[in-house]
């Protein structure tokens, strides 16, 4: 039986392994280049041929995109606004 994997749960999942790790990000462009990088990772798997595809890697990297724009928004954008 497959399990049902809930996507807000593995992006939370990330972003606490993430803040852990690196911290905070401290500006709009360190955030845009994170992002970027993990967009550019997703890209690389997009890119490749079907059969060639691992969609365990593109919902790792799907993840890490979620996890990063959510870092972006709580650590520079919302605290500009409030």
């Amino acid at each position: 039986m497959k399990m049902k994997l809930n996507f807000n749960m593995l992006v939370e999942k990330e972003l606490k392994l993430a803040r852990k790790q690196h911290g905070k990000i401290n500006s709009i462009h360190e955030g845009y280049a994170v992002i970027l990088e993990e967009i550019d990772e997703v890209w690389d798997i997009v890119k490749k041929k079907n059969k060639e595809r691992n969609f365990e890697d593109l919902l790792k990297e799907l993840i890490q995109v979620g996890s990063m724009a959510q870092k972006m928004a709580e650590d520079v954008v919302i605290p500009k606004l409030f």
